[in-house]
């Protein structure tokens, strides 16, 4: 009987995650969160406008018209980022995020990084880089693991 190789733990939240970017309405870029704890997943999200709010890809992207460079402005969004809207719908279920692992298609940003830190998550694992250094020395200094985890070859970063 040949043995199925079976993906690590990592690899296969990290799939799960490449799969729910695909939800993005953004038309900048499609990001994947995913908040989990126990090997269980606690919640999900992507990066998008704001339940009962026209999609930016039906209405045009207001920082494209603007345009505002990635990782900067992110209050001129109609969205909110990917990490942001996982733990906004965990909080809302009360699901308790402390110690949980955030897998993320990108770097959070700094806004990303401050909520992440405050709701107890302990871990990010990510693919894909974010231009915001600040969040990177916030996220070291409250103590959350950052790695970045190789990419495979069915998974865009």
């Amino acid at each position: 009987m040949e043995k199925t190789k079976r993906p690590s733990w990592d690899e296969y939240f990290m799939k799960i995650t490449d799969v729910v970017k695909e939800r993005s309405t953004c038309t900048r870029r499609k990001v994947g969160a995913l908040i989990v704890a126990n090997k269980r997943i606690l919640a999900t999200g992507y990066n998008g406008t704001v339940s009962g709010l026209k999609h930016c890809a039906d209405i045009g992207c207001l920082r494209d018209k603007k345009k505002v460079p990635s990782g900067q402005r992110h209050e001129l969004c109609r969205g909110l980022h990917a990490e942001q809207n996982a733990l906004l719908f965990a909080s809302r279920s009360g699901v308790d995020m402390t110690g949980a692992v955030l897998y993320c298609t990108n770097q959070p940003c700094t806004v990303c990084a401050k909520m992440i830190i405050q709701s107890g998550i302990k871990k990010i694992i990510y693919i894909g880089e974010y231009p915001d250094k600040l969040s990177l020395e916030m996220l070291k200094e409250a103590g959350v693991a950052l790695t970045k985890h190789r990419v495979f070859s069915k998974l865009s970063g």
